[in-house]
């Protein structure tokens, strides 16, 4: 049987070393590339769901556009030994406690990412593993050409059942919210 050649892992403190505007993501100890510049749809439709959401009443929550670093944490990890740094699209935390000076260390309330041609596997399965293991409460997955969105809640056993999927006439409330949180779509996907 072949050995494989032990797999190079790298941590937070060699992210840091990378040349500033470098565009990758740390996932389990692999340095990702990540896609080049998003598209105009995929930047329209970030633009207007950051909108939405800063017009509800987040009281105490954070919103956050990339590129913003989150880093994902094991409990006790050594802050320089994380394997884990991603840049979603839009990340909300509602613990003030989790945001320093380099981006938000720990899972925010709520993820979303915005689906490119060349990160949607990258955003449908590796991430989505990621941000339940790490326990994000809630994932959005959206899909700016089919104007629709996957929502991904973590149950009480801390695990993603299957997405619920809302289009473009659909209004979302967000389970981390109270029920008048609303985020309408055809807002989101509203192309003026």
């Amino acid at each position: 049987m072949l050995e494989r050649e032990p797999k190079n892992i790298n941590t937070y403190r060699d992210y840091l070393l990378l040349p500033e505007g470098e565009r990758v993501e740390l996932i389990e100890g692999e340095l990702v590339a990540m896609t080049p510049s998003p598209s105009a749809r995929h930047q329209q439709v970030l633009g207007n769901l950051f909108y939405e959401f800063k017009k509800q009443n987040l009281k105490g929550c954070l919103i956050f556009l990339a590129p913003f670093d989150v880093r994902l944490t094991e409990d006790r990890e050594n802050p320089e030994e994380i394997k884990n740094v991603v840049q979603p699209d839009l990340s909300i935390i509602c613990d003030p406690k989790k945001i320093d000076e380099k981006g938000c260390i720990g899972a925010p309330d709520l993820i979303v990412e915005i689906i490119s041609p060349g990160s949607a596997a990258r955003d449908l399965i590796t991430k989505l593993r990621l941000y339940e293991k790490f326990k994000v409460k809630e994932y959005w997955i959206v899909h700016p050409l089919d104007e629709i969105v996957m929502v991904y809640c973590l149950n009480q056993e801390g695990y993603y059942g299957r997405p619920e999927i809302y289009s473009r006439e659909d209004k979302i409330k967000p389970g981390i919210f109270r029920d008048d949180v609303e985020i309408d779509l055809q807002k989101v996907f509203a192309q003026e």
